[in-house]
């Protein structure tokens, strides 16, 4: 795909990018108008551009990119990619379940390129892949699909309505300030009857680092703070779609739990996959104690009979659908012609006759 071809698909200068920078190789940078913006902000109310009235602006999206480019610049970053490739793959197979080849798709937060690399092109014809790290775009991983990556911030998408067919995302959702708006977004570039398949960490993720930081930090310090981020509940996530106008959903649950050494395990994994909290609230340090005591409720109080601890990652799968009038319908309330209340005589007339 040209550079030419996805420059078409960016929104004009008074609503989007002031402008477009081709790099060697398949990559472009797409720059923002100056002011300014929910990531530079403080914590509070967004006042950016594209904000809404009132959204809360929970994590720094500046610190994230920053965290992001760290992670995907060290020498051994493969080794802390495990958990990207395993949700990136599951993603693909959910695009294999849609029986219908994407002419033009887009991975929004696509890093690495996770879930690209287990695709093929009788499914995806072309790619376009975004991410506000700049350095995890140079370091994509190859696919056979042609793919043109573009450095753009998950909460402003800077392409035209209905260009899409396919819109694909894997854990980049959970750092979103405006989860709505970025839904709606994503509604907005789709074409007529195209699909969006996604997955985000959920509520529950990381429950055991969490709960064991609390309880250390009360017991060390009276008191505590958040140390690992909020994410979305799974009971939010179906509603959440809804409001951005997609229909025939579907959402579903992953838990993946992966077994580590200890707490600082854990958390060097956490910092070399860009994963590490990004709130503004956060504290930027823990006290030796705090942390010496939280591995000891950790391992006290979900630690493995081997001496290892696990950690559990909720996975939030979602697949919603732009509306188009070829779509299958509900139908009309009370147009149904057989009464629920008649089943019951079905079955008693059944066992009659087996007997």
């Amino acid at each position: 795909m040209s550079c030419r071809g996805v420059q078409k698909l960016l929104q004009g200068a008074g609503s989007g990018p002031a402008g477009w920078t081709r790099t060697p190789a398949t990559y472009c940078c797409c720059r923002f108008r100056s002011g300014p913006s929910r990531a530079r902000s403080g914590p509070g109310t967004g006042s950016g551009p594209g904000s809404g009235s009132g959204s809360i602006n929970v994590f720094n999206r500046e610190m994230k990119r920053r965290q992001k480019n760290w992670a995907a610049v060290l020498k051994d970053g493969h080794q802390y990619d495990y958990l990207r490739e395993e949700v990136g793959s599951r993603v693909a197979d959910r695009v294999y379940d849609i029986a219908r080849t994407f002419p033009l798709a887009l991975d929004m937060g696509g890093g690495k390129c996770y879930i690209a690399e287990h695709l093929s092109k009788e499914v995806v014809q072309r790619l376009v892949l975004t991410d506000v790290s700049q350095q995890a775009l140079k370091l994509g991983r190859r696919s056979e699909i042609p793919t043109r990556s573009v450095v753009a911030d998950e909460e402003f998408l800077p392409f035209r309505e209905n260009s899409f067919h396919l819109v694909v995302s894997s854990l980049s959702l959970h750092w979103i300030n405006d989860l709505p708006r970025a839904l709606s977004e994503i509604h907005r570039v789709l074409k007529p009857d195209g699909v969006f398949v996604g997955a985000m960490a959920g509520g529950d993720t990381l429950y055991e680092l969490r709960c064991s930081l609390q309880l250390a930090q009360m017991e060390r310090e009276g008191g505590f703070s958040p140390h690992v981020s909020p994410y979305t509940a799974v009971t939010d996530l179906g509603n959440l779609l809804g409001r951005a106008r997609f229909n025939m959903l579907t959402v579903d649950v992953d838990d993946v739990q992966v077994h580590y050494p200890g707490i600082m395990e854990l958390m060097t994994d956490l910092q070399g996959m860009g994963e590490s909290n990004c709130a503004w609230n956060r504290r930027s340090m823990l006290q030796r104690d705090t942390m010496l005591a939280a591995a000891a409720v950790y391992k006290e109080m979900y630690g493995n009979p081997d001496g290892s601890v696990p950690a559990t990652f909720q996975i939030l799968h979602m697949i919603g659908w732009k509306p188009h009038e070829s779509q299958a319908k509900p139908a009309r309330r009370g147009s149904a012609t057989v009464s629920f209340r008649d089943l019951a005589k079905v079955s008693r007339t059944g066992g009659a006759d087996r007997s």
